[in-house]
């Protein structure tokens, strides 16, 4: 029987229009089906946001809350820090994260409890061992590089995010969904998350 956790996040504002939380409920239902027993921890971050960072908002274990915090903030980091696998809704919002979902991550970054920094200054991530599995909605199309580079700051963010974490993130993406192509994107990131394996 299994004793592992799901931690699923949700961030986009559109409810049932989004696909990125049709493609993150598809890949819980991929992962669920492949092992029953895996315990799901739900938290849709557009519904019930965590407030933009402030040292008052900050989880207790953040040096800038001084050991106050905030109970939400600290549940935010308690769950993630719990979780065996992640699966997170991401739209791309004005080329970037939605406001939500930055807030979220304000909480998991953590010195001391998500990474740390070792001789010499060099970053050493402590949340190595999870897995991070992102659902990445984009309205335009961005498989030219020279605009990627310029323009995509969702897939190149939270990479780097985990990364410094100590976790190399797996992407499912949908794109070109303002650009016509809704309907495909859709389909076949759907797709991609059934295939999805599972361990």
């Amino acid at each position: 029987m299994s004793s592992k956790t799901l931690l699923h996040l949700d961030s986009s504002i559109l409810g049932d229009h989004s696909v990125s939380r049709q493609v993150s409920a598809a890949i819980v239902a991929r992962l669920t089906q492949a092992d029953p027993a895996l315990r799901v921890v739900y938290r849709d971050l557009a519904a019930d946001p965590l407030p933009h960072a402030t040292p008052a908002s900050m989880p207790a274990e953040h040096p800038l809350s001084g050991g106050k915090g905030e109970a939400q903030s600290q549940q935010a980091l308690d769950d993630f820090l719990a979780a065996d696998i992640v699966v997170i809704g991401a739209p791309m919002y004005n080329f970037s994260v939605p406001t939500q979902l930055r807030a979220w991550i304000d909480r998991v970054l953590v010195p001391g409890k998500t990474f740390a920094y070792g001789e010499g200054g060099k970053v050493i991530g402590l949340a190595a061992g999870k897995r991070v599995i992102v659902a990445l909605a984009r309205g335009g199309i961005y498989a030219d590089p020279a605009f990627a580079a310029v323009a995509e700051h969702a897939e190149t963010y939270l990479r780097w995010v985990f990364g410094f974490v100590g976790v190399q993130p797996e992407f499912i993406i949908a794109e070109g969904i303002a650009a016509g192509q809704r309907e495909p994107a859709l389909e076949g990131a759907l797709k991609s998350a059934g295939e999805l394996k599972a361990a």
